[in-house]
Protein backbone atom coordinates (compact mmCIF):
# COMPACT_ATOMS: atom_id res chain seq x y z
CA UNK A 1 0.00 0.00 0.00
CA UNK A 2 2.56 2.63 0.99
CA UNK A 3 4.22 1.80 -2.37
CA UNK A 4 1.27 2.95 -4.27
CA UNK A 5 0.29 5.76 -1.90
CA UNK A 6 3.61 7.75 -1.78
CA UNK A 7 2.19 7.95 -5.61
CA UNK A 8 -0.08 10.38 -4.77
CA UNK A 9 0.16 14.11 -4.42
CA UNK A 10 -0.08 15.39 -1.14
CA UNK A 11 -3.46 16.98 -1.87
CA UNK A 12 -4.82 13.68 -3.57
CA UNK A 13 -3.23 11.60 -0.54
CA UNK A 14 -5.75 13.56 1.86
CA UNK A 15 -8.59 13.26 -0.53
CA UNK A 16 -7.79 10.10 -1.24
CA UNK A 17 -8.13 9.08 2.83
CA UNK A 18 -11.35 11.12 3.37
CA UNK A 19 -13.21 9.15 0.18
CA UNK A 20 -11.83 5.92 2.34
CA UNK A 21 -13.26 7.37 5.62
CA UNK A 22 -16.50 8.00 3.46
CA UNK A 23 -16.73 4.90 2.26
CA UNK A 24 -15.99 3.28 5.92
CA UNK A 25 -18.88 5.75 7.34
CA UNK A 26 -21.10 4.25 4.77
CA UNK A 27 -21.15 6.84 1.65
CA UNK A 28 -20.96 5.18 -1.64
CA UNK A 29 -18.35 7.83 -3.78
CA UNK A 30 -16.36 7.37 -6.66
CA UNK A 31 -12.68 7.93 -5.72
CA UNK A 32 -11.67 7.39 -9.55
CA UNK A 33 -11.61 11.18 -10.61
CA UNK A 34 -9.15 12.07 -7.59
CA UNK A 35 -6.48 9.40 -8.71
CA UNK A 36 -7.06 8.35 -12.52
CA UNK A 37 -3.90 10.20 -13.52
CA UNK A 38 -1.98 8.15 -11.17
CA UNK A 39 -3.54 4.89 -9.91
CA UNK A 40 -5.39 2.23 -11.81
CA UNK A 41 -8.78 1.26 -10.94
CA UNK A 42 -7.10 -1.98 -9.30
CA UNK A 43 -4.53 0.19 -6.97
CA UNK A 44 -6.98 2.68 -6.42
CA UNK A 45 -9.35 -0.10 -4.40
CA UNK A 46 -6.78 -1.99 -3.20
CA UNK A 47 -5.11 1.17 -1.62
CA UNK A 48 -8.74 1.97 -0.43
CA UNK A 49 -8.99 -1.38 1.42
CA UNK A 50 -6.36 -1.24 2.82
CA UNK A 51 -7.23 3.06 4.35
CA UNK A 52 -10.51 1.38 5.20
CA UNK A 53 -8.85 -1.46 7.06
CA UNK A 54 -5.99 1.07 8.49
CA UNK A 55 -8.89 3.43 10.13
CA UNK A 56 -10.79 0.75 11.39
CA UNK A 57 -7.95 -0.73 12.92
CA UNK A 58 -6.77 2.36 14.31
CA UNK A 59 -10.10 3.36 15.39
CA UNK A 60 -11.21 -0.11 17.32
CA UNK A 61 -7.76 -0.68 19.40
CA UNK A 62 -7.73 3.27 19.98
CA UNK A 63 -4.14 3.67 18.30
CA UNK A 64 -2.14 6.53 19.80
CA UNK A 65 -0.59 9.24 17.47
CA UNK A 66 2.78 7.15 18.22
CA UNK A 67 1.18 4.31 17.23
CA UNK A 68 0.01 4.97 14.09
CA UNK A 69 3.50 6.41 13.19
CA UNK A 70 4.88 3.19 14.31
CA UNK A 71 3.29 1.28 11.57
CA UNK A 72 3.65 3.79 9.09
CA UNK A 73 7.77 3.98 8.40
CA UNK A 74 7.64 3.03 4.63
CA UNK A 75 4.80 6.47 3.91
CA UNK A 76 6.53 9.99 3.02
CA UNK A 77 6.19 12.34 6.03
CA UNK A 78 3.74 14.06 4.06
CA UNK A 79 1.42 11.40 3.50
CA UNK A 80 1.94 10.02 7.27
CA UNK A 81 0.71 13.36 7.93
CA UNK A 82 -2.49 13.24 5.73
CA UNK A 83 -3.36 9.85 7.05
CA UNK A 84 -3.00 11.03 10.93
CA UNK A 85 -4.62 14.39 10.09
CA UNK A 86 -7.88 12.41 8.64
CA UNK A 87 -7.72 10.05 11.77
CA UNK A 88 -7.86 12.82 13.95
CA UNK A 89 -10.53 14.57 12.54
CA UNK A 90 -12.33 11.93 11.70
CA UNK A 91 -12.47 9.66 14.37
CA UNK A 92 -15.41 10.11 16.22
CA UNK A 93 -17.49 9.31 12.88
CA UNK A 94 -15.41 5.91 12.24
CA UNK A 95 -16.08 5.25 15.24
CA UNK A 96 -20.01 6.15 15.40
CA UNK A 97 -20.21 4.27 12.07
CA UNK A 98 -18.72 1.26 13.05
CA UNK A 99 -20.96 1.11 16.69
CA UNK A 100 -23.75 1.33 13.62
CA UNK A 101 -22.44 -1.44 11.88
CA UNK A 102 -22.27 -3.39 14.65
CA UNK A 103 -25.25 -2.98 15.73
CA UNK A 104 -27.21 -3.89 12.60
CA UNK A 105 -25.48 -7.34 12.43
CA UNK A 106 -29.11 -9.18 13.36
CA UNK A 107 -30.87 -8.67 10.23
CA UNK A 108 -33.89 -6.38 12.15
CA UNK A 109 -33.33 -3.45 14.53
CA UNK A 110 -36.19 -1.58 16.24
CA UNK A 111 -35.60 2.42 14.63
CA UNK A 112 -38.59 3.83 16.77
CA UNK A 113 -41.64 3.51 18.76
CA UNK A 114 -44.59 5.12 20.07
CA UNK A 115 -47.17 3.62 22.49
CA UNK A 116 -50.59 4.82 23.46
CA UNK A 117 -53.03 3.78 26.34
CA UNK A 118 -56.42 3.44 25.14
CA UNK A 119 -59.84 2.01 27.59
CA UNK A 120 -61.97 0.01 25.16
CA UNK A 121 -65.93 1.28 25.74
CA UNK A 122 -67.72 -0.52 23.84
CA UNK A 123 -67.43 -4.14 23.06
CA UNK A 124 -69.28 -7.29 21.76
CA UNK A 125 -68.14 -8.90 25.17
CA UNK A 126 -69.62 -7.57 28.41
CA UNK A 127 -66.86 -8.77 29.94
CA UNK A 128 -64.01 -6.51 28.25
CA UNK A 129 -65.93 -2.97 28.79
CA UNK A 130 -63.91 -0.74 30.21
CA UNK A 131 -60.73 -2.86 29.47
CA UNK A 132 -57.53 -0.30 29.34
CA UNK A 133 -55.42 -1.29 25.88
CA UNK A 134 -51.84 -0.54 25.19
CA UNK A 135 -51.30 0.23 21.29
CA UNK A 136 -47.45 0.15 20.60
CA UNK A 137 -46.55 1.02 16.92
CA UNK A 138 -42.83 -0.10 16.37
CA UNK A 139 -40.55 1.09 13.14
CA UNK A 140 -38.96 -1.82 12.73
CA UNK A 141 -35.59 -1.67 9.61
CA UNK A 142 -34.59 -4.77 8.42
CA UNK A 143 -32.36 -4.70 4.76
CA UNK A 144 -32.23 -1.19 4.95
CA UNK A 145 -36.34 -0.70 4.83
CA UNK A 146 -38.33 0.59 7.65
CA UNK A 147 -41.67 -1.03 8.03
CA UNK A 148 -44.19 -0.25 10.51
CA UNK A 149 -45.54 -2.87 12.99
CA UNK A 150 -48.78 -2.15 15.33
CA UNK A 151 -49.22 -4.54 18.22
CA UNK A 152 -52.59 -3.90 20.71
CA UNK A 153 -52.11 -5.43 24.47
CA UNK A 154 -54.13 -6.00 27.25
CA UNK A 155 -53.09 -5.81 30.69
CA UNK A 156 -51.86 -9.72 31.03
CA UNK A 157 -50.64 -9.62 27.60
CA UNK A 158 -48.49 -6.26 28.14
CA UNK A 159 -47.34 -7.99 31.84
CA UNK A 160 -46.05 -11.05 29.40
CA UNK A 161 -43.79 -8.38 27.43
CA UNK A 162 -42.47 -6.61 30.14
CA UNK A 163 -41.39 -9.65 32.09
CA UNK A 164 -39.60 -11.45 28.82
CA UNK A 165 -38.19 -7.80 28.50
CA UNK A 166 -36.33 -7.91 31.75
CA UNK A 167 -35.31 -11.59 31.50
CA UNK A 168 -33.77 -10.80 28.39
CA UNK A 169 -32.47 -7.39 30.06
CA UNK A 170 -30.85 -9.97 32.62
CA UNK A 171 -29.25 -11.89 29.97
CA UNK A 172 -27.19 -9.33 28.26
Amino acid sequence: MAAVLNRLPGSDCVKFCHRAVDELCGSKSSCRSDTADTLSLSESLNVLDSLKAFYTLAVVNNYSDEEVLAGMTDLDHSHTKALLNVLRSRKAEIHAALLEKTNCISSTSLQDFDWQLKLALSSDNISSLQTPLVSLNLNVKRNGHVTPVAIEMNREELNTLISSLEAANKML
